[in-house]
């Protein structure tokens, strides 16, 4: 399945970026600079430009007002999703400011309820949603993860092969109860029965598995 890379404005120390054929790479107003200096090609550049400072020529551009709804990400995911695309990889959103921290966990939420598997990817530590089901990770996963209720309750959560097993839990965004569990080296499972997750963990992004 092809995957959407999008590439933001906020930190962004590398872009471990190999695109195949079929794939996208959507640069975000100020993503713009961390896709050249890669040395890659944006298919799209879309946004306001107040953090480029200007809209680059050349390119397969998409401009907005300042004064919109949608932070620039999300234009890249909505252009993303209305392409095709239900792989998306999120570069350039974690650190930084916390708003726009923020509003890149709830573009991942958005691509959840589009049917979209997205992952928001910074220099040590991955976010990602689940939504009614069961994500696992290789035996090669270590380091932390940690497990929130997102966007109200989330029933039948039960997480096996960590450090802190749950079964048939109940998260809430009041308790944090699922913060800071740990990989043993095993194999292991995270399913929510009902309700969405947010999962972050640390170390590469690839060791989840649908």
């Amino acid at each position: 399945m092809s995957v959407c890379y999008i590439v933001g404005a906020g930190e962004c120390p590398s872009l471990p970026i190999h695109p195949a054929d079929g794939d996208w790479i959507i640069a975000a107003d100020g993503g713009y600079c961390a896709v050249q200096k890669a040395g890659l090609h944006a298919d799209w550049v879309v946004g306001d430009f107040d953090s480029l400072g200007d809209a680059p020529a050349g390119e397969r551009i998409l401009r907005h007002p300042v004064e919109k709804d949608d932070t620039d990400t999300m234009l890249a995911v909505k252009i993303g999703l209305a392409h095709g695309f239900r792989r998306f990889r999120l570069y350039g959103g974690l650190g930084g400011r916390l708003d726009h921290t923020i509003a890149n966990l709830h573009a991942l939420a958005y691509l959840d309820a589009h049917g979209a598997e997205g992952r928001l990817i910074g220099a040590h530590e991955t976010a990602a949603m689940l939504s009614d089901g069961t994500v696992r990770f290789s035996a090669a996963a270590a380091g932390t993860l940690s497990v929130f209720a997102w966007g109200g309750r989330a029933a039948g959560v039960t997480l096996t092969g960590l450090h802190y097993p749950l079964c048939d839990a109940v998260l809430t965004p009041e308790f944090p109860l699922g913060v800071s569990n740990e990989f043993t080296g095993a194999e292991s499972e995270v399913t929510v029965r009902s309700g969405r997750l947010l999962l972050i963990w640390r170390g590469e992004p690839d060791w989840m598995r649908l």
